[in-house]
């Protein structure tokens, strides 16, 4: 079998080794480990990358959109409160969805690790 893309993974919230739609517990958080096949997400480090990218893009993305809607149709504040608040959430709940399953993903595939210093061999 092979494992899906990371595209794919992110998507479904699938295993990046076997497929199987096991790699969220909750809206954006990890499982601990993929119930079929046992990899370890915690051995993972996706960090606050994601997050921080995700405020700045969606935030300008709907300002903008907000902004446009009230130079066009001045609508009353309660209607920028009902649309922007919960299409702001969202966006930014199934965004950080798709980018912290993305890096995961793109971690195993490329068997990225934290850094580390490899050991200098002085040779004498």
């Amino acid at each position: 079998m092979t494992p899906p893309s990371p595209l794919s993974t992110a998507l479904t919230g699938a295993c990046p080794r076997c497929g199987a739609r096991t790699l969220f517990a909750g809206p954006a958080s990890f499982a601990p480990v993929c119930r079929a096949c046992g990899l370890d997400y915690a051995g993972f480090n996706v960090g606050d990358g994601p997050a921080a990218f995700l405020t700045l893009i969606i935030g300008a993305l709907m300002l903008g959109l907000a902004l446009t809607l009230e130079f066009s149709l001045h609508p009353p504040i309660w209607v920028h409160v009902l649309l922007w608040l919960p299409l702001t959430i969202a966006a930014v709940v199934y965004g950080l969805r798709l980018a912290k399953g993305l890096l995961l993903a793109l971690e195993y595939r490329n068997a990225a690790r934290e850094g580390r210093i490899a050991e200098r061999r002085d040779k004498e």
